[in-house]
């Protein structure tokens, strides 16, 4: 499909929408380098020059792009759509600290992490004025063509991820010319060595796409899929009940058909730069070499682990005396070299084909309950690219992919949102967080009924969307949280969902020099997995993302498991962008089923509260699903849980894996800043020295 035609997914946001004003900003640079061409050319032929005359003057020409994105407020008005677009509210955010331990050349890391907010009233801090723009810009260069839509300069590039070598990956490739999506294969082949709990090459993934160049957003899709003979009760046991979670996470059955490396190489070879083989050199080097064991990693392989490695994983990771590692070991994977030595030979193609695959079969079909995969299931996955479905809050427009990823239900949540006064209150206020839970609450209602895998069931995003609906859905909210809300009154017959999700997933985010940027969340579903590995790797254990319960009275379940389908997912990485198309924000986070609530809060934060990124990020995690309320109580000031208790909301410890969030926000000035959630190892890190403190794009 034309990515300027309407979207069946998104109709109400599509490129042409949300661009506007984009298409006449971008004739003005060609304009203005014609304009100056034919006024030198006529003062050639015209001119009569004395020996009093000067040169005359170049003529006033037009601002660039650039410049009129840092001068035009976000959300103001003259995007067309079913809704008209809020202006952005005045910036009220601090400034973004300055990132001075940057220097040219050499990774430079994210500002030091921001505390998180105090509790109790907090003032509003003034505005900070946006940098000031020079009534006379240069004229574009000759060079620039009708072709050329986006004139900003080349900004310093960053990569937000979950472990430091894994962003030193991608910024070696930026380093050497590559596009985003280039290090974006760096980095999850580093992953895969470092925080092989999370990711790897045998997961599943999804990837927004910014194109900076022509401001077209791309989803794709590498999320696995069932093998062709798995059935919707693989799940049960011989009394028709449903297995117990651990164990059905630990057979042969969980296991879908790894989808990740195959949806990085669509994406290289029609985005990529640098060669396919060169990307995988970093990761190759550190397997080769070793590298010292991170806490998380010896964490999650020692005796406390929330979810005990199998023996398996116990050899795999292990001393050369057979001991578990421990946190600061030097660890060498010579078989995961290897296999990233055939990934970068032959594309994906090592996984679907010849010994691993042969391998990855035989490790499914192992007791107990083996699993059903073939090599036919291997060689015919194909990974999936799509429109993203987009649509406004507070006056950005948030994309995400369509499903069977849960973004739908992010985009749900927000618009409820929106429809609420949240905005004109704090991160102190107990209302807000009262808001926050509740259409979370409602979101989950419909997001557990509704969504799954298009290709097999019906999934109504757009009545999901519609704003008529989502008024409905407001009015629950109410004043004092009750039991758990049903699903909305949507005619698609559906049972009742049993999905139980793990929180073993990762985020990374790039944007490159050239403005274009990567949002990816990435897994192989629980901790390590189905627990079983192969060629220095783990398999994943997708499959248990689909309800164990295929119907419930007499009603199919939507995500019931069926042959050559994709589990839903929660997970949803998310790029922003502002009314006129241009880049704002890119950020998601792992955490299972709370990934939503994650990215919701730190969208609030960002750009209802003005907030930086970093501060956003470090808001506390509140997870309302049901009649289940968790929550960082750590974070909550007494006063704010005393809020919650008065409407009904009593706070428990929660028990996810905790969010990992990474970002990258565009400042006012046009420059780009990282952030990474405290709560990992993950860190924010550019190539280039960092400008001065500045309020994010958002926030002007």
């Amino acid at each position: 499909m034309r990515w300027w035609t309407r979207s069946l997914r998104a109709p109400a946001f599509t490129r042409t929408e949300v661009r506007p004003m984009a298409r006449c900003r971008r004739l003005l640079p060609p304009l203005a380098a014609l304009t100056l061409s034919v006024v030198a050319a006529l003062s050639l032929v015209s001119a009569q020059p004395t020996a009093g005359d000067q040169t005359p003057s170049a003529p006033s020409t037009p601002s660039t792009p650039s410049a009129q994105s840092a001068q035009s407020a976000p959300g103001a008005p003259g995007a067309s759509g079913s809704a008209p677009i809020a202006p952005a509210v005045p910036a009220t955010a601090p400034p973004l600290p300055a990132n001075d331990s940057a220097a040219s050349g050499a990774p430079a890391e994210q500002p030091a992490a921001a505390a998180p907010l105090p509790p109790g009233p907090t003032s509003t801090p003034a505005a900070v004025p946006s940098p000031a723009v020079p009534a006379v810009l240069q004229a574009p260069p000759p060079t620039a063509t009708w072709f050329h839509r986006h004139h900003h300069a080349k900004q310093q590039p960053w990569v937000a991820a979950a472990n430091p070598m894994a962003v030193d990956a991608g910024l070696e490739i930026l380093a050497k010319g590559g596009r985003a999506v280039d290090a974006a294969v760096a980095v999850q082949a580093m992953l895969g060595l470092v925080e092989p709990q999370s990711s790897g090459v045998a997961g599943g993934a999804f990837l927004m796409y910014f194109d900076a160049h022509t401001g077209k957003l791309t989803a794709f899709d590498g999320r696995e899929k069932a093998p062709a003979a798995a059935h919707p009760d693989m799940f049960l046991d011989e009394h028709g009940k449903p297995l117990p979670y651990v164990e059905a996470v630990r057979s042969g059955r969980s296991t879908g058909v790894p989808g990740v490396m195959a949806m990085l190489f669509t994406a290289h070879r029609q985005l990529g730069t640098l060669p396919w083989k060169d990307l995988f050199q970093p990761a190759i080097r550190a397997a080769s070499q070793g590298f010292r064991v991170p806490a998380r990693l010896a964490m999650f392989l020692g005796e406390g682990s929330p979810f005990p490695p199998t023996n398996e994983v116990r050899m795999l990771f292990s001393r050369p005396d057979g001991e578990p590692l421990e946190e600061g070991d030097l660890f060498r994977n010579p078989e995961y070299a290897r296999t990233l030595q055939r990934l970068a030979q032959e594309g994906p193609r090592a996984l679907s084909e010849g010994e691993i695959a042969d391998k990855i079969m035989r490790a499914t079909h192992q007791p107990p309950l083996p699993g059903t995969m073939v090599l036919s299931d291997l060689s015919s996955y194909r990974a999936d690219w799509t429109e993203p479905v987009c649509r406004l809050f507070h006056g950005y427009t948030v994309c995400v992919p369509p499903p069977p990823s849960s973004g739908v239900a992010l985009l749900e949540m927000l618009e409820m949102l929106d429809h609420t006064d949240i905005a004109s209150r704090s991160p102190s206020d107990p209302q807000a967080w009262f808001l926050f839970a509740q259409a979370s609450r409602l979101m989950y209602a419909d997001r557990d009924r509704y969504v799954a895998d298009p290709h097999f069931v019906h999934v109504p995003v757009e009545r999901l969307l519609d704003p008529a609906y989502v008024r409905l859905r407001v009015q629950l909210i109410g004043e004092h949280a009750g039991a758990p809300p049903p699903p909305g009154d949507i005619p698609v017959p559906r049972g009742h969902d049993a999905t139980a999700e793990s929180a073993g997933t990762s985020h990374l985010v790039v944007v490159d020099a050239d403005g274009d940027a990567v949002s990816m969340t990435t897994t192989v579903e629980s901790i390590f997995g189905s627990g079983r590995t192969v060629a220095g790797f783990v398999l994943n254990n997708q499959l248990t993302d689909f309800s164990f319960v295929p119907s419930e009275g007499g009603q199919p379940v939507a995500n019931a498991v069926h042959g050559g389908k994709r589990p839903r997912s929660s997970m949803a990485p998310v790029i922003v962008v502002d009314h006129t198309g241009d880049f704002v924000a890119a950020l998601g986070s792992p955490g299972g089923n709370a990934i939503l609530e994650y990215n919701a809060k730190t969208l609030v934060g960002l750009l209802a509260w003005k907030l930086s990124l970093k501060q956003a990020i470090e808001l506390p995690n509140l997870i309302a699903r049901g009649d289940t309320f968790s929550g960082e109580i750590a974070r909550f000031s007494p006063a704010l849980l005393a809020g919650l208790r008065e409407r009904g909301i009593e706070l428990k410890p929660g028990h996810a894996e905790n969010s990992g969030l990474h970002g990258v926000v565009r400042l006012a000035d046009g420059s780009y800043e990282g952030a990474a959630d405290s709560r990992r190892e993950g860190v924010a890190r550019t190539l280039a020295p960092a400008r001065a403190p500045g309020k994010h794009a958002a926030a002007r």
